[in-house]
């Protein structure tokens, strides 16, 4: 399977810095983060080489969250809501392979966006620690 041999070349590159700057060269020129999600930037850079530069690009990711996001609730309520009553979604879909789906496509859309996850996941620790410490007024 490519993505694993892809990984295997990967995890002499201390693969566990998570400097999001730093860049290291790859084999056939490649470049990617330095981080775990390097290997998972270089697989989804392949699958979406073609359509990366249609405009309407980030509206299909927009839209393939909210529905990833959808299939998990469904999923998860199916079988832990107040009355697990689709069993038909608990044999299709397990809500732990839909939140890997929701994680690749959050991934890729800020791939074409440009968005450093880095920072974003720090803002967002930020606010929810400030959240804590401050009381509601």
């Amino acid at each position: 399977m490519q993505f694993q041999t892809d990984i295997r070349k990967l995890r002499y590159n201390h693969l566990m810095d998570q400097s999001p700057s730093k860049l290291v060269n790859q084999p056939k020129g490649q470049k990617f983060l330095k981080t775990p999600f390097g290997a998972y930037f270089h697989e989804l850079d392949q699958i979406d080489k073609k359509v990366r530069s249609t405009q309407e690009w980030g509206s299909m990711l927009i839209l393939t969250i909210v529905e990833e996001v959808g299939e998990m609730a469904r999923a998860y309520l199916a079988k832990h809501g107040r009355k697990p009553t689709n069993i038909s979604a608990q044999k299709d879909e397990q809500y732990e392979q839909e939140l890997g789906d929701i994680l690749v496509a959050i991934i890729r859309f800020a791939r074409i966006k440009k968005i450093n996850l880095d920072s974003a996941i720090k803002y967002s620790l930020d606010k929810i620690r400030v959240r804590q410490t401050k009381p509601k007024q």
